[in-house]
């Protein structure tokens, strides 16, 4: 449950350009570092021969009041990553390499106390050191198509708003919706999963991206149902599942002005899955006891919006306060989650003289599908699911250049889509992530 929910605006890996995102100022370290640090000039060299190579820590800590029960959990994920100019390294023009990792440890506050489906960090996931993203992308005609070959993360890239990577709930990036209902949470933090992405930007104000995913990015194992134990070093390749195609349209219809961006995609996994509800005969199964009807694919359909209301005068970066809202559906007879909606506001670059910082207000609900619901009524379940909601209130404080500190509040009302014995939860906390 955790690694589908994640996100993961923080952790996702840099987007490779025309110039692959390696430094070519002579240091080799990109400006959002924090300590620019190279010992024996290796970095330098490194960029020189068209190689970039850097990381992150993330350091979190929270404290839980009400879900399953009261409780504090600290956890934190190391990032390595490498960048590479091809062209610098023998091959040709606009062709990228990229790669990270992640040595995750600690303890996850949502899975040991809060039990929601909206998890309270986007960091949390079992603790392993694990590959996550391997890919070669190549640009071709000035950069107005890209396509990406390898390992990927439908996470980086799929169901994103702006307005959302302000915030530390995994919801925020990777919805519970797609976490819920696809197979072991889908291509996404921590598990990423083979796959080929065509992007098709004719110019900044509109464009398309289509990509073919392995449907499964752990297969069934006998030591855990943790889909990260399964692949718990995020080197299995799987190519055993059925498909997860991806498409995403975009519209910038203001990107000089009070930029407003309107997203439009949807998705279909071309497995079977079970109807969440009845047996072939169309009875209840918990009734009759027959195995639950097959149904043929899954799908999911979204639509998205980042809308800035007002600019920071004079601000060279879009700064100023921001909405932002997603809505996305999928069938209710095959899903656990049929509904979600996320939405808010935020409020960057408005403090004088701290253009980098930020607040953000926002709410996001995940509805229980219906036939789930009925199912809880057919075992007869002292209460019946039926939603769950959240509340998010975080500050963004940049201490320099690559060090941010950002404490957050957050209220789960219903966790788990109202469970006996889990209360509403109230959480706070802070994250620390340092670029190196």
């Amino acid at each position: 449950m955790l690694a589908a929910a994640a996100l993961i605006t923080v952790l996702a890996a840099a987007k490779a350009r025309a110039d692959c995102d390696v430094p070519d100022d002579g240091t080799g370290i990109r400006e959002d570092v924090a300590f620019r640090a190279d010992v024996g000039g290796t970095r330098a060299a490194l960029a020189n021969a068209g190689i970039g190579i850097g990381g992150v820590y993330y350091a979190e800590a929270f404290q839980n009041w009400g879900g399953m029960h009261d409780g504090s959990a600290y956890d934190g994920v190391l990032q390595l990553y490498i960048n590479a100019d091809m062209r610098k390294l023998g091959l040709w023009k606009g062709l990228c390499f990229f790669a990270n990792g992640y040595q995750i440890h600690g303890k996850s506050i949502t899975a040991e106390y809060v039990g929601a489906l909206m998890p309270i960090s986007s960091l949390e996931a079992s603790p392993a050191t694990r590959l996550f993203e391997m890919w070669f992308q190549q640009s071709l005609f000035n950069d107005k198509v890209t396509v990406k070959v390898g390992q990927l993360a439908a996470d980086a890239e799929f169901i994103l708003s702006e307005g959302g990577g302000y915030f530390l709930n995994g919801t925020w990036g990777w919805p519970s919706i797609t976490a819920a209902d696809l197979p072991n949470g889908g291509p996404a933090y921590p598990l990423a999963t083979p796959g080929v992405r065509v992007a098709i930007n004719p110019s900044e104000r509109y464009g398309v991206m289509v990509a073919l995913y392995n449907g499964d990015p752990a297969s069934p194992c006998r030591r855990s149902e943790n889909p990260q134990v399964c692949n718990d070093h995020g080197v299995d390749f799987l190519m055993e599942g059925p498909p997860l195609l991806m498409a995403e349209g975009m519209y910038n219809y203001s990107p000089d002005g009070l930029r407003g961006i309107i997203k439009v995609g949807g998705w279909n996994h071309f497995g079977d899955f079970n109807h969440m509800r009845f047996d072939v005969a169309g009875v209840p199964f918990e009734v009759s006891g027959n195995p639950a009807r097959i149904l043929n694919d899954n799908w999911g359909l979204y639509g998205i919006i980042d809308q800035l209301i007002w600019r920071v005068p004079g601000s060279e970066d879009p700064h100023g306060v921001g909405i932002f809202a997603r809505f996305i559906g999928a069938p209710d007879d095959r899903n656990l989650v049929d509904f979600y909606f996320d939405g808010g506001f935020t409020f960057s670059g408005m403090i004088p003289g701290r253009p980098d910082d930020a607040i953000a207000i926002g709410f996001a609900y995940t509805g229980i599908s219906d036939q789930v619901s009925a199912f809880d009524i057919d075992t007869g379940a002292p209460v019946a699911r039926n939603h769950e909601s959240l509340i998010e209130v975080t500050y963004t404080y940049q201490i320099n250049a690559g060090w941010n500190v950002q404490p957050t509040f957050q209220y789960v009302f219903q966790p788990g889509g109202n469970v006996a014995g889990v209360d509403d939860a109230a959480v706070v906390g802070a994250r620390s992530s340092l670029n190196f």
